[in-house]
């Protein structure tokens, strides 16, 4: 006999003292889930992501949750998910609400579509690079980049503009950290998405923006060929080869693309296995991929978007109108936490424990 369902408590309610009526829930997972709502006194959709009030004893979440409103309020960027409010509801629940954007995310538009050509991946990727670049010089990391994390909505009636979400693995300065919250990671904490990690995140090393630099050039990789730098099947395999395997050479994943050559350089410039090694900056990667993006042709004219500066701080002079969040589908990678002992003794990786976090 089918089991049935209790009706979601929270769809139809007003939230946080009526500022937001919940319409319908548009996603799910073991945190809680997110609502398109509406915010009456100014007419707006917004999407509120819920913690689920049986984790709210849970410092970690809790600290986790809190951690992506903190990271986001401090950011600006157009191609930022704006945040415009967090707070406990009436039944302890936390909640964060955002602007709600409609479109897919890069992993469900290359899972149904296929490879992008470079002309349509470079310019979301650039775009990208802009938000990194503001976060970063805020002492921000988001530390679980991914397909499933970059959004593409039409803003505007600019269509592919990505937004970047989830920053609740993002490293916030210890300054700006609230009272009372307590630090995701620790030395030797392996935390993120095992086919999009850095080398220094793999080994549960410090991080800092060149880890952000290497998972996204993961991600360009996995866009303009649908496969990934590496041949594996498990995650702790892909753990293996960041640190341990040369990248399989771009031209070579997908040998009839017609990538140019120094387009495979830049990304292996990027996926450069010492940091030091990589570009410096998500500005530095931006400008890096901008000749691609423009054809080889300074003619061809300006592009609809601007490519961050790696000599100045970057400044945000477009504001865009707020649009939902989207559930990342079914097919995402799995978030994992690994506590790493000394790593890649030889080809050994000391695994102590694993635990899903979504």
């Amino acid at each position: 006999m089918a089991q049935v369902r209790a009706p979601d408590p929270y769809i139809g309610r007003e939230i946080a003292g009526g500022k937001y009526r919940i319409l319908q829930k548009i996603g799910s997972g073991g945190m809680g889930a997110v609502y398109k709502a509406m915010q009456p006194n100014i007419d707006r959709m917004v999407a509120i992501k819920i913690l689920h009030p049986k984790l709210v004893n849970r410092k970690d979440l809790v600290s986790r949750f809190s951690r992506e409103a903190k990271a986001l309020g401090h950011l600006s960027h157009p191609n930022t998910v704006k945040v415009f409010d967090d707070g406990v509801l009436e039944d302890q629940s936390l909640f964060i609400a955002m602007e709600y954007l409609e479109g897919r995310n890069l992993n469900q538009v290359v899972r149904t579509g296929g490879p992008m050509p470079m002309e349509r991946a470079l310019p979301i990727l650039v775009q990208v690079c802009g938000a990194l670049n503001e976060a970063h010089q805020r002492g921000i990391v988001h530390r679980d980049l991914k397909p499933e994390n970059i959004f593409l909505s039409t803003q505007g009636g600019i269509k592919d503009f990505p937004k970047v979400l989830d920053f609740g693995l993002a490293k916030v300065t210890d300054q700006e950290m609230r009272p009372g919250s307590i630090a995701l990671t620790q030395e030797g904490m392996v935390f993120g998405t095992p086919e999009f990690m850095s080398p220094e995140q793999a080994q549960g090393k410090t991080l800092d923006a060149r880890s952000d630099i290497y998972s996204l050039a993961v991600i360009l990789y996995e866009v303009l060929t649908g496969k990934l730098p590496f041949e594996a099947k498990t995650p702790m395999e892909y753990i293996q080869h960041h640190v341990m395997s040369a990248p399989i050479l771009l031209h070579e994943r997908a040998p009839t693309a017609g990538f140019p050559p120094a387009l495979s350089e830049v990304i292996q410039r990027a996926l450069a296995k010492n940091p030091d090694d990589r570009y410096q900056t998500a500005a530095d990667f931006a400008q890096a991929l901008d000749p691609f993006v423009r054809g080889h042709n300074p003619a061809s004219g300006p592009i609809p978007y601007p490519v961050p500066s790696s000599s100045a701080p970057l400044v945000v002079s477009q504001q865009m109108t707020p649009t939902p969040l989207q559930p990342s589908g079914s097919n995402t990678r799995l978030l994992i936490g690994v506590a790493a002992g000394a790593l890649l003794v030889g080809a050994a990786l000391a695994v102590l424990a694993m635990q899903f976090l979504r």
